[in-house]
């Protein structure tokens, strides 16, 4: 696989050219683009002979990452898209701006015509969508190997024109579906747009799911809903979490063990886990989920979390309104021990600080740590070195009163925290960068 890692003035890119000039062109068949600033590259696409060239005429594999995608209009990585179907005559597998779980592209289609996603040969297509209405857009397109399709959708909701949900998509084999807001549309929306892939033979499925005045989600539904439509279907993995909404409390919730029992007795169901999350007469919380877990997702767990073996893991979210105690992160750096993401909501101080200055955690590939919207214990708790270590930090995201407690407005030494590695810092408001610099050498 030849790989071009694009930097400011573009030389990467100009050696490989150079190299395929100077030989006559050479045999190219897997290609990665990385990198790249997206008016750049759609510059490339259009007025470049020799990327023309070698897209149209080898690759079959291609994985584009364009720099800062997230800040590029959709109308410029719309285009991109576009334009790498239309000219790659020979292309089998996209990846398109989803090589790296920490930085999404949300790509919105919406704006263009159904007759603009055309490909006589792709059969495998990873991408990221902004909202639902775009996935099926683009199924409305013309694939005609389209096999494989692995998607990740920021917001399902309601169409607001009318985009057809209905046309099977009979070619289609293994579908992996995830999205990480939550959404009530799952079956006027959701489960309708996977019963179209009558042959679909592998589902790999991330929900979060609310509803008003019903059940959680469990093994029977699900069957009935979705699985018993897909005769073809022999692999099953999910992480589904519904969250119900009691306006009427007299309504009765299925309890653990009734959800555990409904997923038994169908043989597509693999291993499974649960567990449920009372949060008050009116709120409550479900958690299903396949094992073993195949996500690098986890959003959401409280400290009902069970546990379990999530070395998939890299992105995980903990969310309570009662607090974490240094057990609950105990469990978390055995059970999930390649979290590369952590984001705590958590306004509740904790209560048993005790264990804290005795038994040593660490997180040893943790990079990106969002304290924003948790109590100032949990700033100890993760920054001080005597509690948790954090070998591999460089992303801080932090309330400014938090850090002043923590450091005694500056006045603890520094090495007693995990600041030694911090690039990336982010405040809640103005600092003395002075004070700061003190801390976080490396800013």
């Amino acid at each position: 696989m030849q790989l071009i890692r694009e930097n400011e003035n573009n030389a990467s890119y100009r050696t490989i050219a150079e190299k395929y000039k100077i030989s006559g062109g050479f045999t190219v068949y897997s290609l990665s683009l990385i990198n790249f600033e997206g008016k750049i590259f759609g510059q490339y696409l259009t007025d470049d002979s020799i990327l023309r060239d070698l897209l149209s005429k080898q690759i079959t594999h291609l994985n584009i990452d364009i720099r800062n995608a997230d800040r590029e209009s959709t109308e410029i990585t719309s285009k991109i898209f576009v334009l790498i179907l239309s000219l790659c005559k020979k292309l089998t597998e996209l990846n398109f701006c989803d090589l790296f779980f920490e930085r999404k592209h949300w790509n919105h289609f919406t704006r263009l015509t159904a007759t603009s996603f055309m490909s006589s040969t792709l059969t495998k297509l990873k991408i990221n969508l902004e909202i639902f209405p775009d996935c099926l857009f683009l199924l409305n397109g013309d694939f005609e190997c389209l096999t494989t399709l692995i998607v990740h959708v920021q917001l399902i909701f309601f169409p607001m024109q009318h985009i057809d949900n209905t046309k099977k998509l009979p070619k289609l084999k293994v579908l992996s579906f995830i999205s990480h807001q939550y959404t009530d549309q799952h079956v006027t929306q959701i489960f309708p747009f996977i019963r179209r892939m009558i042959n679909l033979e592998e589902l790999k499925l991330y929900l979060l799911i609310e509803v008003y005045d019903l059940n959680y989600i469990d093994g029977i539904q699900l069957y009935n809903e979705l699985l018993c439509h897909m005769n073809k279907l022999n692999k099953f993995t999910f992480n589904i979490q519904t969250f119900v909404w009691r306006c009427n409390t007299n309504i009765n919730l299925s309890s653990n063990e009734d959800i555990q029992r409904s997923f038994i007795g169908k043989e597509i169901y693999p291993q499974i886990n649960s567990y449920i999350n009372i949060k008050s007469r009116f709120q409550s919380k479900c958690h299903i989920y396949s094992l073993p877990y195949q996500f690098e997702y986890l959003f959401e767990i409280n400290n009902s979390f069970p546990g379990d073996m999530f070395h998939t893991v890299r992105y995980l979210e903990v969310i309570d309104i009662l607090p974490f105690e240094h057990k609950f992160f105990q469990i978390i750096s055995h059970d999930i021990p390649f979290i590369e993401i952590l984001r705590i909501r958590n306004y509740q101080p904790q209560k048993d600080k005790q264990n804290a200055s005795t038994e040593l955690i660490t997180f040893p590939h943790l990079k990106y740590l969002n304290l924003k919207l948790a109590h100032t214990d949990y700033a100890e708790q993760f920054l001080l070195k005597k509690v948790t270590y954090l070998p591999h930090l460089f992303n801080l995201n932090i309330n400014y009163e938090s850090l002043i407690m923590i450091t005694n407005n500056f006045t603890i030494d520094k090495t007693y925290f995990n600041f030694s590695r911090v690039k990336d810092f982010y405040l809640d408001e103005s600092f003395s960068l002075e004070k700061c610099h003190q801390y976080f050498s490396m800013l």
